[in-house]
């Protein structure tokens, strides 16, 4: 019996092909880890592409506008295999960079990235000092890591879709301290209605999916709203033409025409209360 049973349903297929399972978020990110930066994930691609725009922008924000001092702390909430975290520690010196995700595996890969990024820019001495990996499960039960506290800002990206809105923005405002900044990254809806996270198995070949929420954007800047958060700048969304699916791969391509990504930075009201 497969020993993820407890948290495994599989979908019936008529096709002849390998029937779609159904995992919890763990469990199918741990697999998800062999090939998460390498399996041509679109999403992941444009998400990337967008973020060379607004962690310079995040950065800019959190110097002009802290009433803390130096090295700023930064959490990357489901940071997954640390593709931002190290860009992160590229864009400024004097910044403390803490990782956390609820997949042991996908930790793991982040770990060997931010180690073999800082020795090939030879700054092997900063990766101890300027990165931080916990594990830490967003939907579980765990207490929060207290190096993650009080934080100046923190980034979650692609991540949203996996969670609750209130849940989610609970765990941020609780990472943050007043006046804190979250940059917040996900599937825009429309794609989120056709379609999901989700993967092939390399070792089986079928396909795997996990737990999904469609989250409208009106949706998610109200629940952040009523957590006490405002909204800082812009709200970008991202929609897949001919010209940026030539970036992004082949698998872009049949989502011309769609919007399939929003991102939008927000900061913590230094004296609000919720208003549930």
């Amino acid at each position: 019996m497969d020993p993820q049973a407890s948290s495994v349903q599989l979908a019936k297929s008529s096709d002849g092909k390998p029937p779609i399972r159904f995992l919890d978020p763990t469990t199918a990110y741990d697999r998800w880890s062999e090939v998460y930066d390498t399996d041509g994930n679109f999403l992941q691609a444009l998400d990337t592409i967008e973020m060379q725009y607004l962690l310079p922008k995040l950065t800019s924000r959190i110097s002009s506008s802290s009433s803390s001092s130096p090295p700023w702390k930064i959490v990357d909430l489901g940071c997954g295999t640390g593709r931002n975290m190290t860009r992160l520690l590229d864009l400024h010196g004097y910044m403390v960079v803490i990782g956390l995700d609820a997949s042991p595996k996908m930790l793991e890969i982040a770990k060997s990235r931010i180690d073999k990024h800082m020795t090939q820019t030879n700054r092997a001495s900063e990766a101890a000092q300027g990165a931080q990996l916990e594990l830490y499960n967003l939907l579980g039960s765990y207490h929060i890591p207290s190096c993650a506290l009080n934080a100046d800002a923190i980034i979650s990206t692609l991540v949203l879709e996996h969670v609750p809105l209130s849940i989610f923005f609970e765990r941020v405002s609780e990472l943050l301290r007043p006046n804190g900044l979250a940059l917040v990254t996900n599937m825009h809806s429309d794609l989120g209605a056709i379609s999901q996270a989700g993967f092939v198995d390399p070792k089986t070949g079928g396909k795997i999916r996990t737990q999904s929420f469609i989250h409208h954007l009106e949706d998610v800047v109200t629940e952040a709203r009523k957590q006490g958060f405002e909204v800082v700048g812009e709200i970008r969304e991202r929609a897949v033409d001919e010209e940026i699916s030539e970036v992004l791969g082949v698998r872009a391509r049949k989502w011309i025409g769609v919007t399939v990504w929003f991102g939008v930075c927000f900061r913590k009201q230094a004296h609000s209360t919720s208003l549930k």
